[in-house]
């Protein structure tokens, strides 16, 4: 219970626009309430004056009384619930964007830790067991401890010593709750963790739809999906098995207490003490008083499962951001494009070596720098850098002289424009996928881009041209066909600074070179900074940069590099004889055959 209370209090504050409404949904509680003790006093008052004495004239005035109390006690349960469901979908609805909004700022090894799925799982599944807790659990509690309250002071009114006798057995339904409610926390979790990991398992699957067909993994993607599947299936029927189990002890209980008010109210009636009515209007009473009081053990039940669900977004809130908005941002500037960087260091968090050492080197405006390396050498490392995903460990990377730790994170990436290793298409039309790089752009700004990366006519040659629709994994359009929408979303957002991380990888000779072009018009004018293993580009650069084992070892230009015969040297020629070992000059004979 203290883990709950914990998570009622760290989401609480969430409510803060919605109180007021809370204190109305309270009111309509109590109204609701204090009706229904109303109708069973009038239900009493019936039973010994009209049914009783068969007297239709006593008949009447109760009745009307009655069915008007019943109607105020229908409009205000109405009212209630109706504001009780439109208080709680707001509350989900601003901590799932709360939630969203911080994800979004998370560091890119935060999502390297944690499946997609299972986020996708806490930012649904979770996000409602914690409404689930603190508003339709606060207000479930409220109302049932109002009519708890009515009910049994009704009672007590009527017949205190049988009240008491029949009490007693109150308090076992809040011992049930607690008895239960360690086993359903854990059973909670490991259902949510399950849940999150068939999620996970699916999207996976469906992204990998290519790599499991062709290699025949069907099976064992069906196999991994069962597994998961099982253990939220042990987990779903434990949990069904102990609120089962709750609700037949209580179901027990409520029975012997029944039980008793009649065998008491028989003897009081026998020995004159007691009338019908009011043996009924007792019982009436014990029946609407043990639902709340079962309420609140159900309540408690509800609030450890949700612990479960608020640990698992509590965890995401307590990730902290790589990188921060500065205290005193510098005021906006017409940005050039000098970028600098000077003696940097950088570790990832959670690694045990440095990804870059002591790097400096400056690029101005117009010039083309080409970064080059083996793989994992830490040339990507700059472009997360330069962003500002990170900041270096040590040393300083500056935009026209300024830190970028004082420059604001939306204004530095408004002029830094990035286009990644990965083609990112987003779920919509062509135009709306262009139009991203810069919102607002008019339908004729969307068209020039994609003229000036040469991506019009196959765009126009389209049915539905501009709005065809395309999604993660299209097939749409062709690797190379992405690629210039991509370049044409960025000549869009005409940024000063260009950073293109591998922007050929994954194309074919022919697709390459229907890119280069586009590639050269996006880079006009701009500080470009072009990670590559594709050095078709290097004789064009102003410098060449080479990056081996976290630390720059060469630099200068293309012509310069190659006749040093350094690293460069060795990255930008091709290995001897070997096409012509990939290629026989003469016919095959079966040696060859296996030698190929």
């Amino acid at each position: 219970m203290r883990e709950a209370l914990a998570a009622f209090r760290r989401f609480w504050p969430l409510t803060r626009g919605d109180r007021r409404w809370l204190v109305a949904i309270v009111a309509c509680v109590v109204v609701s309430a204090l009706a229904e003790t109303a109708a069973i006093l009038l239900f009493a008052d019936l039973t010994d004056n009209a049914l009783k004495a068969g007297s239709l004239s006593a008949f009447w005035g109760p009745a009307a009384a009655w069915l008007g109390v019943a109607a105020l006690g229908a409009l205000v349960g109405y009212l209630g619930n109706s504001l009780a469901t439109w208080t709680a979908e707001r509350f989900v609805l601003r901590l799932r964007a709360g939630v969203f909004r911080h994800v979004q700022g998370l560091p890119p090894h935060f999502f390297q830790k944690h499946r997609q799925g299972d986020l996708v799982e806490r930012l649904t599944g979770d996000v409602e067991a914690i409404e689930q807790m603190v508003v339709s659990g606060a207000v479930g509690t409220v109302s049932a401890a109002f009519s708890a309250v009515f009910y049994a002071c009704a009672a007590f009114w009527l017949r205190w010593d049988l009240a008491l006798a029949t009490f007693v057995l109150a308090p076992l339904f809040l011992l049930a709750a607690r008895r239960f409610s360690g086993r359903i926390k854990q059973t909670s979790q490991d259902e949510r963790t399950a849940d999150g990991a068939i999620t996970a398992v699916v999207e996976e699957s469906l992204g990998n739809i290519v790599l499991t067909q062709a290699y025949n993994r069907r099976r064992d993607e069906e196999k991994r999906l069962d597994a998961e599947a099982r253990a939220w299936m042990r987990a779903s029927v434990r949990g069904a098995r102990l609120s089962e189990m709750y609700e037949q002890f209580v179901e027990v209980v409520e029975t012997l207490c029944v039980l008793a008010v009649i065998g008491l109210g028989v003897w009081e009636i026998s020995a004159g003490r007691m009338t019908l009515g009011q043996l009924l209007a007792f019982a009436a009473f014990l029946g609407y008083l043990y639902p709340p009081i079962r309420g609140l053990g159900q309540l408690g039940l509800t609030a450890t499962a949700a612990t479960a669900g608020a640990e698992r977004i509590t965890e995401i809130l307590d990730a902290e951001p790589a990188v921060t908005d500065p205290a005193e941002p510098v005021p906006a500037w017409p940005v050039r494009g000098w970028v600098g960087f000077h003696g940097v260091s950088f570790r990832y968090p959670e690694s045990h070596r440095a990804s870059l050492r002591d790097v400096t080197f400056t690029a101005g405006p117009g010039e083309l720098v080409v970064v080059t390396g083996a793989s994992g050498a830490g040339k990507s490392t700059l472009s997360k850098l330069l962003t500002r995903f990170y900041d270096p460990s040590t040393g300083a990377i500056c935009l026209d002289g300024v830190p970028l730790p004082d420059v604001p994170l939306e204004f530095l990436r408004e002029n830094i424009a990035l286009l990644p290793q990965e083609t990112l298409v987003l779920n919509g039309t062509i135009r709306e996928n262009i139009g991203c790089g810069r919102p607002g752009a008019t339908d004729t700004e969307i068209e020039q881009a994609a003229r000036d990366a040469a991506a019009h006519d196959f765009i126009a040659a389209l049915p539905d041209g501009y709005d065809t629709g395309i999604a993660p994994g299209t097939a749409a359009l062709s690797g190379g066909q992405l690629k210039r929408v991509a370049i044409a979303r960025a000549i869009l957002r005409s940024a000063p600074v260009l950073v293109l991380d591998e922007p050929t990888a994954g194309l074919d000779a022919v697709a390459a070179r229907q890119v280069v072009q586009p590639l050269r018009r996006l880079m006009a004018g701009r500080t470009t900074l072009m990670i590559t293993h594709d050095l078709s580009l290097a004789p064009d650069a102003d410098r060449v940069l080479v990056v081996d084992r976290g630390r720059l070892v060469e630099a200068g230009t293309h012509a310069e590099l190659v006749a040093r015969g350094g690293v460069y040297a060795r990255l930008a020629t091709p290995l001897p004889g070997a096409i012509a070992e990939q290629t026989p000059a003469v016919v095959p004979d079966e040696t060859m055959i296996l030698r190929w």
